[in-house]
């Protein structure tokens, strides 16, 4: 297969997991490449995401492997597979990679979990609060660049599989933009708590012994949990966390902050009491 310049994160998740199977087995790059017959170069490809490889090659390696999960092979093997050439692809070259990898991992989601802390969930933005956001950018964004990222931003919300946000009374009353803004924002919010398939809550000020504050993360669900992933805001693009102890580390933390938030109900009267002080 042709070596690639750019993987994707999914693409580089497939590749990290098929070195964990390697290094769970015990063998060694130069090991794997002698049972397959090839060079030392085509496994350090596969592993570092390079270069992508066959059904009949994967499941050889997962046998050399001694993985007996089938699941999680034929999880492996869809990963590898799909030519899928998604709607994000139009923005590669204008945007940075990380929105595109984060597109592609909502894209093949199942369910998406997301805890906001300072500002509304970008699923869930007016195009007036994505443009004040984006605007607040430093170094500044050309406006064409601004444009980009606000279209980019429209279309990853054409979404329709299962999407839960727990979101801060601060990230609600912090007027992102103006007051009419602000309020069409929490309008919105509220209005799309409604859909089947969103769940909005909200973690009110007025809770004693709160102290999961700094716990702001977007939740992505895998075909398996095993292959989840956590995505991070850095100061230079988003963080995607892999690691089996760390993801079920924030699990529980995503089950804890949903525990004291408000009910679906009662947080969408939460929102519409706010939206009358505006």
């Amino acid at each position: 297969m042709p070596t690639r310049r750019e993987p994707t994160a999914r693409q580089l998740r497939l590749a990290v997991e098929l070195r964990r199977l390697r290094e769970a087995a015990g063998l060694t790059a130069r090991q794997a490449a002698a049972m397959l017959g090839v060079s030392n170069v085509q496994i350090s490809q596969i592993e570092s995401g390079l270069s992508g490889v066959s059904e009949q090659r994967l499941r050889r390696l997962a046998s050399h492997y001694a993985c007996d999960n089938e699941e999680f092979v034929r999880a492996l093997v869809e990963m590898a597979t799909d030519r899928t050439r998604g709607w994000w692809e139009e923005y590669r070259g204008l945007l940075p990679t990380s929105f595109l990898d984060l597109s592609e991992l909502e894209h093949h989601a199942r369910f998406l979990r997301h805890v906001a802390i300072l500002y509304v969930p970008g699923l869930l933005q007016t195009e007036d609060y994505s443009r004040a956001v984006f605007s607040a950018r430093l170094p500044t964004l050309a406006a064409e660049e601004l444009e980009v990222r606000i279209q980019h931003r429209k279309a990853r919300q054409a979404f329709a599989i299962p999407y839960e946000a727990v979101i801060h009374e601060a990230a609600l009353r912090i007027r992102v933009g103006d007051r009419a803004k602000s309020r069409a924002q929490l309008a919105r919010l509220a209005a799309l708590s409604e859909a089947d398939h969103i769940t909005v809550r909200v973690i009110p000020f007025d809770l004693d012994n709160f102290a999961r504050a700094s716990s702001t993360m977007t939740y992505v669900s895998g075909p398996l949990p095993k292959l989840d992933t956590v995505v991070r805001d850095a100061p230079h693009g988003s963080v995607f966390i892999d690691f089996e102890a760390q993801l079920n580390a924030y699990r529980t933390r995503f089950r804890m902050v949903e525990e004291v938030s408000l009910e679906p109900d009662r947080s969408r009267e939460f929102i519409h009491q706010l939206t009358k002080e505006l």
